[in-house]
């Protein structure tokens, strides 16, 4: 059982608890239905898991923002598509009709590559996609041996490319993974090089949801936490949150007058199945993360609850013909439902509520 709370204005974050009802708030004894004219029925009280939720605003998208410079300068001669998915060997886009290729690395390359560099990361990231296709006979080690120019040349024959045994710099661009293109920066026939902007703009073809958390909130949400996202067409699909930043952003000058102006605090919630947000780029939804929650409760309707007089609330027990009136410790409110404890409750038992 959950309680849902959303505010207005982006990334909102309620905490649901608390929830009340009307004929109990008084801070005077309770009185007996008939003396205060309040027609009642009852309930049984069961047992039941309970929970709280915080809502939060959120988008979802592709994540990551690749950007794919050409490091050599000619005429742009061949572009993908937007919405075009390259993976690893495949070209980018060409130059002079020399195709620029996809490879995995975390950094961006800086220099050619051939026997008697230095030791680095680019040959060690060389060496790992030449492994990943298909030149097993080699050691991924980060030095530039005979091994490696041989199963450069071997790849570069396999993709009828000029067979050197060398990557000059601007054969390949080093990017995190799978690229989905969405911006191209130039059309076929424009001039490549010389300082432009990027080529290519692309993301990741990881769905992902994120979020902008007000910092008053952030104490609500942790890495690891399970959640549930509610998508546009009204699914539930799980998810979790994989990332949250330590470090707060100011608010969007565009929201200026629409919604929060607090700062807020980056995350992300990657989908348990991905394929729920294919195609969805953009598109909003809510991201629901439980705050609290208690197995095996026993619960009533928080209508149920009456103030005493002394402070604190009772339960009215029915029992057969019998009316009596017993103090209960309330636990977590989740929605409509209130977690009680005391002596004498048990499950089934009836107990007083006002009518509807």
């Amino acid at each position: 059982m959950r309680r849902r709370a959303v505010l207005s204005g982006g990334a909102a974050l309620v905490v649901a608890a608390g929830a009340g009802a009307g004929w109990w708030l008084q801070s005077a004894p309770a009185a007996p239905p008939a003396a205060a004219g309040v027609p009642t029925g009852s309930v049984t009280i069961t047992r039941t898991d309970l929970s709280t939720t915080n809502v939060v605003s959120g988008t979802l998208g592709y994540i990551g923002t690749y950007r794919v410079y050409s490091a050599r300068t000619g005429t742009v001669t061949w572009m993908p598509q937007p919405g075009q998915v390259i993976t690893r060997g495949q070209p980018v886009f060409a130059i002079d009709n020399k195709p620029v290729r996809l490879f995995y690395g975390d950094k961006p390359a800086w220099r050619s590559l051939s026997l008697g560099v230095t030791d680095g990361p680019d040959v060690r990231a060389l060496e790992s996609n030449l492994v990943a296709l298909g030149q097993t006979d080699l050691t991924v080690d980060g030095h530039f041996t005979r091994a490696t120019a041989t199963a450069l040349r071997r790849w570069q024959r396999a993709t009828h490319q000029p067979v050197t045994g060398r990557l000059d710099l601007g054969a390949v661009t080093f990017q995190p993974g799978k690229m989905r293109v969405t911006t191209l920066g130039a059309q076929v026939g424009a001039p490549a090089g010389g300082g432009a902007g990027p080529l290519v703009t692309g993301t990741s073809t990881t769905v992902a949801v994120t979020l902008a958390i007000p910092v008053t909130d952030a104490h609500a949400v942790h890495p690891g936490d399970a959640v549930t996202v509610v998508m546009p067409a009204g699914q539930s699909v799980p998810g979790r949150v994989t990332q949250l930043s330590t470090v707060a952003a100011g608010p969007n000058p565009e929201d200026q007058g629409r919604g929060s102006q607090l700062p807020t605090i980056g995350a992300t919630v990657t989908l348990t199945h991905e394929v729920a947000g294919a195609g969805l780029d953009q598109a909003p939804v809510e991201v629901h993360v439980t705050d609290a929650s208690v197995k095996n409760a026993l619960a009533v309707p928080i209508t149920a609850l009456v103030a005493l007089a002394g402070g604190g609330y009772g339960l009215y027990l029915l029992d057969g013909g019998a009316r009596r009136l017993v103090g209960v410790t309330t636990g977590l409110f989740s929605d409509t439902q209130v977690e009680v404890r005391g002596d004498g409750l048990r499950e089934g038992s009836k107990v007083e509520v006002p009518s509807s």
